[in-house]
């Protein structure tokens, strides 16, 4: 549920706010929670602070009183030990205020960074539907219809038989998982994500061995020659588990990591190359570290 859809009904609100926070506290300033008699939007840490927020506006909303302060320690007086201190507001919502929430959270949606999985097989569709909980917009694109319908995430779904157009039309700090059925389009598709030089994250499923005969290709055919911005293999663990879902968990977490985090420190091609990722055995003794989508190849 959108806040919109919370705010749209008749019932009186209360918007809980985290104005100060001094020390450690689950959640920073500007937090913020909304709550009616009986249902809650948002979050402001959990916990017993978020307990006593909620019990507070509620007591509010009986009360018919419209606004409160809280100024509340969270340590073993609430039973947490979090040990710092924070300031919160709860008032009642105006008509005035809902709109102007749901105008921020309709601009909060629109700044929200892109994600683009390009290719629709196991592991893209195992992305989206992790992404499609997360505060990013998520594209997933593949040239096969076939496996596009597949896709039960709500995200945007995009028929391409161009997909390195869709790559050049994103916006700056995109987020590009290349994970395609065919190594061609994969080593094309990753080119055109690091040429731009403003992505987020660009990463290339695959062993060491794809990377380093990726870096060749890329030398030859690219604008832009370096490589050291590039991911590959994506959601480096020491798990053994090739399982779509496990693969796609811990690539999501790294993109996220990248969009939210501090900027990374850049890493040289020939360190991530003389890394030695675990190895599991395919038929044939094929050398093989990640998945790699091969149906309609």
């Amino acid at each position: 549920m959108t806040l919109a859809d919370f705010l749209s009904t008749p019932e009186d609100v209360v918007h809980i706010r985290l104005t100060d926070v001094r020390g450690s506290s689950p959640r920073d300033a500007g937090a913020q929670m909304f709550v009616s008699a009986d249902g809650l939007h948002g979050t402001i840490g959990g916990g017993q602070l978020e307990y006593m927020a909620i019990d507070k506006a509620r007591a509010m909303l009986r009360a018919g009183h419209l606004a409160e302060d809280m100024d509340v320690p969270l340590g073993p007086e609430i039973g947490q030990c979090c040990g710092g201190r924070v300031a919160v507001t709860l008032h009642q919502m105006t008509v005035a205020d809902r709109l102007a929430e749901c105008g921020a959270e309709m601009r909060d949606i629109a700044q929200r960074p892109h994600v683009y999985i390009l290719g629709a097989g196991h592991v893209g569709r195992a992305l989206a539907r992790f992404f499609q909980f997360l505060p990013v917009q998520c594209i997933l694109i593949d040239a096969r219809h076939e496996e596009l319908s597949l896709c039960d995430a709500k995200v945007e779904t995009r028929l391409s038989a161009m997909a390195e157009a869709d790559i050049r039309c994103a916006p700056p700090n995109s987020a590009f998982i290349v994970l395609t059925h065919d190594h061609a389009l994969d080593f094309l598709l990753t080119s055109e994500a690091l040429d731009r030089g403003d992505a987020a994250y660009v990463g290339l499923i695959g062993s060491a061995t794809k990377r380093a005969k990726f870096s060749r290709f890329h030398a030859s055919n690219s604008v832009t020659k370096d490589t050291c911005n590039l991911t590959c293999p994506i959601g480096p663990t020491q798990s053994a588990d090739k399982r779509p879902e496990v693969i796609a968990a811990f690539v999501v977490a790294e993109v996220m990591t990248r969009l939210t985090g501090p900027a990374p420190r850049p890493t040289s091609p020939s360190h991530q190359q003389n890394q030695t990722p675990q190895r599991s055995s395919e038929k044939g003794g094929a050398e093989q570290y990640q998945w790699e989508e091969t149906r309609n190849v």
